[in-house]
């Protein structure tokens, strides 16, 4: 079932972060409508801050007792092998091996012929690579499918528990790759709307993928961003600032 919540903050971004916190749940989980825009006033005279509704997923209620989530043991990272900080270890435990079975039955019932490869980073969420042969029917179009499969492995996993994990699937390195190109378009997009101080509205993006836009540009001077639109279609304005101040 949907819930929503509604969260204030100095700007957006610090708005967002705090239901975020509140909730236990990654940006990629949420649906976030700006209700108020931060604004920064005369002196400090007459500032607002900024008023974010967030919407998210929550498990239907059961009568039973949810069985305890085990706490996962990690283990101390192994020297990396790459150049990478930091290293996920090997993730063990009762979630674990219920991503893992989930999954395994999940891309058997695909046809694909992959596995996952699970671990956990220092946050506590785990990581998920699917490892395989031609994994590109997997990805989809720009992550659809493989947002799709994540979305199912989370709520296979947290239906009916107290306590939520946050679990990230990737395959072939997708989702950095993605995101690398994600901040190029934003930077890109940015230098436009100051050149000729018209907003752009970008196109439909998920809210992980909005979220990497807002992100990338929250420092950049003369411009800001929000969303509008409902899920799925719901796009990022890249808009001129006038000089305001996030």
């Amino acid at each position: 079932m949907l819930k929503w919540i509604e969260s204030t903050g100095k700007s957006e971004e610090a708005a967002i972060e705090a239901a975020l916190q509140k909730l236990g749940m990654d940006r990629d989980e949420v649906s976030v409508e700006v209700l108020e825009r931060a604004k920064s006033g005369f002196l400090g005279i007459g500032s607002c801050p900024a008023k974010v509704k967030v919407t998210y997923e929550a498990p239907a209620p059961v009568e039973e007792k949810a069985p305890v989530a085990q706490p996962v043991q990690e283990e101390k990272p192994a020297p990396a092998v790459e150049a990478e900080a930091p290293a996920a270890a090997p993730a063990q435990g009762e979630k674990a091996e219920q991503i893992d079975a989930f999954l395994t039955g999940l891309l058997s019932h695909m046809g694909a012929q992959a596995k996952p490869v699970i671990k956990m980073d220092e946050n506590g969420t785990y990581q998920v690579e699917l490892v395989g042969q031609d994994l590109g029917g997997l990805i989809g179009r720009r992550g659809e499918t493989l947002d799709a499969i994540q979305q199912l492995t989370g709520y296979a996993v947290n239906h009916g528990q107290s306590k939520r994990v946050r679990i990230h699937v990737d395959a072939e390195g997708y989702r950095a790759k993605r995101e690398e190109s994600l901040i190029r378009l934003a930077h890109k997009v940015a230098g436009k709307v100051v050149k000729y101080r018209r907003n752009v509205t970008l196109e439909p993006m998920n809210a992980y993928e909005r979220h990497v836009i807002h992100t990338a540009l929250q420092d950049t001077p003369d411009v800001t961003t929000y969303s509008i639109g409902t899920e799925p279609n719901r796009r990022t304005v890249v808009a001129y600032s006038r000089g305001e101040h996030r």
